[in-house]
């Protein structure tokens, strides 16, 4: 896992997204699950649709990391082009009745900064290790 940053990334990533989304929990008690507006996580505002995500998100990218090269390279891309997208679509979304994941300007900036890193490394020249031996 030290020679591919692919594996790092999706490691590091998917613990904290796991992280977040059972932090997320203690402090949704009581709000609805695709409740518009949630309770703060910090500076993130979350419900618990939003919860779910986050652990699904982390779980994909944690097993990734710790599987191999290749997957934690499709994963972190994967994952980053679909929070590239809810970043951007999530600048629309703000006080509108279609925000069922309860976002603010706060998660915005942080699904768009992920999406950046994710795709970068993603799409970078990770080899597998099967390659940098040859």
């Amino acid at each position: 896992m030290r020679t591919s940053p692919n594996r790092l990334i999706a490691t590091v990533f998917g613990a904290v997204y796991l992280l977040v989304g059972l932090l997320g929990f203690a402090v949704t008690s009581g709000i609805g699950f695709f409740a518009t507006e949630g309770n703060n996580l910090i500076i993130f505002e979350v419900n618990p649709l939003h919860n779910v995500i986050h652990l699904a998100i982390g779980a994909a990218l944690l097993y990734a990391g710790l599987k191999d090269t290749a997957m934690a390279r499709t994963v972190n891309a994967s994952v980053g082009g679909v929070y590239l997208l809810v970043g951007v679509v999530g600048l629309f979304l703000l006080s509108s009745p279609l925000n069922i994941i309860a976002l603010n300007g706060a998660d915005n900036v942080l699904h768009l900064a992920s999406a950046v890193l994710l795709l970068g490394v993603g799409l970078s020249l990770d080899k597998s290790p099967a390659t940098a031996r040859a």
